[in-house]
């Protein structure tokens, strides 16, 4: 949405400004009250939100790539020491840099909110770009039943290689909400993270229990209106706004990712060079997983 100055992202774009958010490398010289050490390989923590779990602490305009503030596809970038997260042990720089936004997103979305994911729970996640794959990892570690939808029947073999338990094509099942019931016997599932926004929203909420949580993580479709008085009031549901992450939603996601060896999705690798082609491709939300730029 920065890069193609989408009206949707609420924050404006600086002409010229450096993109991406996400990143992962080697500390090459630190400060004198640095708690980093030179040789020390670590994530990047994109945003101002470095404490606890309040939402009123994230500020949009202070995000790496977004606004005024200079991004990450940079050869060599200076940053805050509590703008830092060691790097999972078990991955490669490619595979860490796709961790924060997506992963964090995924993590409060799913372990942060009112509803907090654990075994025996069941999830819907929407198709398979990097939010909705990495739902589903976590989910599936934390011991959920994972329900995916996509309109690719590809896509969807690729998500139960992944441990989604059922799939749902939204193409051929246009009314997937009703399929969700039957998977679940009439109960709905517990948590549903919605990327569509308004055009999913109405039907994620026919998918969750009495009671159940939508997270909403995006907004691929466009605006309309839609009246959710009725399902929140009388069934109880919850439609939470997940906005961004916190530096320990990071760490969090690091713990996870450790202990289950889990290992993020990469669609397609880039040199530096080819970074325009990289931009080219994910703005064709064809792929599955992240695309990665190496610098």
């Amino acid at each position: 949405m920065v890069v193609s100055h989408s009206p949707a992202y609420p924050v404006s774009t600086t002409p010229g400004l450096t993109p991406c958010s996400d990143g992962a490398g080697t500390i090459i010289a630190v400060g004198q009250d640095s708690k980093w050490c030179v040789g020390d390989k670590v994530v990047l923590h994109p945003n101002a939100w470095v404490d606890g779990s309040d939402v009123r602490d994230f500020e949009l305009d202070k995000v790496f790539g977004g606004g005024d503030v200079q991004g990450t596809l940079v050869q060599w970038k200076v940053v805050r020491d509590e703008g830092l997260v060691r790097m999972p042990k078990n991955l490669g720089f490619e595979e860490a840099a796709c961790l924060p936004t997506a992963g964090g997103t995924a993590v409060n979305a799913l372990f942060f909110g009112p509803v907090r994911v654990r075994e025996g729970m069941s999830v819907l996640v929407q198709g398979t770009g990097g939010v909705s794959v990495a739902a589903l990892q976590l989910a599936v570690a934390a011991g959920a039943t994972v329900i995916a939808t996509s309109s690719s029947d590809e896509k969807l073999h690729f998500a139960k290689s992944l441990g989604a338990m059922h799939t749902i094509n939204y193409r051929t099942t246009p009314d997937w909400a009703a399929q969700v019931q039957r998977l679940t016997s009439g109960k709905g599932v517990d948590h549903v993270v919605d990327v569509g926004g308004a055009g999913t929203i109405e039907q994620s909420l026919q998918s969750v229990r009495q009671g159940g949580l939508v997270s909403v993580v995006g907004v691929l479709s466009p605006s309309k209106a839609t009246d959710l008085v009725p399902a929140l009031l009388f069934s109880g549901k919850i439609a939470r706004g997940v906005l961004a992450f916190s530096k320990p939603m990071i760490e969090e996601l690091v713990r996870l990712v450790e202990i289950h060896d889990l290992h993020p999705v990469i669609a397609k690798s880039f040199e530096w060079k080819d970074a325009k082609q990289a931009f080219e491709l994910m703005l064709n939300q064809t792929e599955i997983g992240k695309i990665v730029i190496k610098v």
